[in-house]
């Protein structure tokens, strides 16, 4: 798992001259950490959190962006980010064994009806706030479908995806383990989700925040509701791809 991380940097990175040996010793000590970290401790509430923040560590700071560079002013650093989920994916789901995840790709019939419901149940609370707010205006001036279909699959398997198995399946999951109240646990993820997000352009984007944690709440509903990412995966992935249509 360790190697079929690193080694697509080396592919991508060599050929293009973009190599170099303080990135790569970079990202192979963050890969064998994540990868080793559940094959070395046993599952307890200290370990599973530092493994949270390691992740979130990741991907909030600029890691990743100088790993993984460009020859031409193109940020690359998606690769590292798909690195990122499908190994702290695998660390939490084969080696740690967690379960009540319901992770996948393809939403079943269920999935697809209670993301799509939930997401109108966010409608209209969340975009009112966020108008409301000051954080967007409409800007409507129709669409193209095909453009439109690809934004909400492309934020489904990756955004949606990294972002609702590691807030809900993971972070909620364990809370609600830990504790034994799910609802403290949904409310807890959404709060952290929405603090996530307060980097968005400008720091600190406490309105940004607060759309999103409201946002998480409904996420965090449909996958309670489901027993599965995949229906948060559907909700949250129709709220971002709305507000990129009709929204600025």
């Amino acid at each position: 798992m360790a190697v079929s991380a690193f080694v697509p940097y080396l592919v991508y990175s060599i050929p293009t001259g973009q190599f170099r040996i303080t990135a790569f010793a970079g990202l192979v000590s963050l890969v064998f950490v994540v990868c080793f970290w559940y094959a070395v401790l046993r599952p307890s509430v200290p370990v599973d959190v530092v493994f949270l923040l390691l992740l979130a560590a990741v991907v909030l700071s600029r890691f990743l962006v100088f790993v993984y560079t460009s020859p031409i002013d193109v940020r690359i650093d998606i690769l590292g980010r798909v690195m990122l989920i499908r190994t702290g994916a695998l660390a939490a789901l084969e080696l740690r064994r967690t379960t009540g995840t319901g992770f996948g790709f393809v939403p079943t019939q269920r999935e697809w009806v209670t993301g799509v419901r939930y997401f109108f149940y966010f409608l209209p609370i969340g975009f009112p706030l966020a108008l409301w707010l000051g954080l967007v205006h409409l800007t409507f001036n129709g669409f193209l479908f095909w453009k439109t279909l690809a934004t909400f699959f492309g934020v489904l398997w990756v955004l949606a995806l990294a972002e609702e198995f590691f807030f809900r399946g993971l972070l909620q999951n364990w809370l609600a383990e830990w504790t034994g109240r799910p609802h403290a646990a949904l409310v807890i993820a959404s709060i952290l989700f929405g603090a996530a997000h307060l980097q968005f352009r400008d720091f600190p984007n406490w309105q940004f925040a607060l759309v999103s944690a409201v946002a998480g709440v409904f996420y965090g509903l449909a996958y309670q509701k489901a027993g599965s990412v995949r229906a948060a995966m559907v909700t949250h992935a129709l709220v971002v791809t709305t507000w990129r249509t009709i929204f600025v």
